[in-house]
């Protein structure tokens, strides 16, 4: 873990919570992201893809490092 994933764990938790609601990618791309897919609709999906797998693999393994004190800095 990184201190850009302890900088950005709203955003995991968000993209996470989106995609349990069913959220549409270009929706949560729009909102939690912040790029617009209507103009940039590769870019977009580039950006919200591994997005959330950063966010599955911080629930899956990076939330150990949390729990040993996080990120150095």
């Amino acid at each position: 873990m990184t201190g850009y994933d302890e900088r950005h764990q709203v955003t995991n938790l968000r993209l996470l919570d989106a995609e349990t609601n069913g959220a549409d990618w270009k929706e949560v791309a729009r909102i939690v992201l912040h790029l617009d897919p209507g103009r940039e609709p590769d870019r977009a999906r580039r950006a919200w893809k591994p997005h959330l797998a950063r966010a599955h693999w911080m629930t899956e393994h990076g939330y150990r490092h949390l729990l040993r004190g996080g990120a150095p800095h």
